[in-house]
């Protein structure tokens, strides 16, 4: 059994793969944004939470958010690790909190705040996602 001190090698090489920018998920959103017409920058570190979309104009950011990563009540992100359990779901439950902090202290500056969840991305899903967008935005 392994304790918090020792790391599994392949485990360590699959977290650093991770990343916080240009995902996957963001880049279906940048696309569909773009698609609309709408223009945006990008991860503006002036901003709390450093939104991942920002429209400066109308004032309104988006944050587009891996539901494992930030507690979406989604299958994917109702998964429970299996090994280091405890450190998890502290994990989570710091970023969820810092989640809200960061929209809170936006939404008080005057910014509007729209989160979209990696589950919402699907190709399934991209109309409602289109839609969804296209309703902030205006």
């Amino acid at each position: 059994m392994k304790t918090a001190q020792t790391t599994d090698p392949a485990r360590s090489a699959v977290m650093r793969a991770v990343k916080s920018r240009d995902t996957a998920p963001e880049m279906v959103v940048r696309r569909l944004v773009h698609a609309l017409g709408y223009r945006y920058r990008l991860h503006r570190r002036d901003l709390p939470g450093v939104p991942d979309l920002v429209f400066p104009g109308r004032r309104k950011v988006v944050f587009v958010h891996g539901c494992f990563w930030h507690g979406h009540d989604c299958p994917r992100g109702a998964r429970a690790p299996k090994t280091n359990a405890d450190y998890w779901r502290a994990k989570i439950a710091r970023n969820t909190a810092r989640d809200a902090r960061n929209a809170q202290a936006l939404t008080d500056a005057g910014w509007r705040v729209l989160t979209v969840w990696e589950c919402e991305t699907a190709k399934t899903k991209r109309a409602d996602l289109e839609a969804k967008l296209k309703a902030f935005l205006e």
